[in-house]
This record gives structure tokens, sequence and C-alpha cells, in this order.
């Protein structure tokens, strides 16, 4: 019987992780960047 590898798991386990956490956080940039868009003044409204 094979001795399990369980560094092998957790290493899976911690990229699926660290995957998961990138896209989180380039939502989060992508909402951050179109929040700060949306809240930038226009120049067509500071002219009026």
């Amino acid at each position: 019987m094979p001795k399990p590898n369980y560094d092998f798991e957790r290493r899976e386990r911690e990229k699926a992780k660290a995957a998961k956490n990138a896209e989180k956080a380039a939502a989060k940039r992508e909402a951050k960047a179109a929040k700060a868009a949306d809240a930038t003044p226009k120049q067509d409204d500071a002219d009026k």
C-alpha cells in the first residue's frame, strides 16, 4: 500500500486557494477602477 502524499495534496489545495484569491482580487480591482471612473467628474459637467 503506497504512502499517502499529504504534501502534494496540501500544495494543490493552497494553489487552488491562491488562484481563487487572485480571481477575487482582480474582480475587486476592476470594481474599484469602475467606481473611481464613475466618481471622477467629467469635463462636460465641469463646464456647465
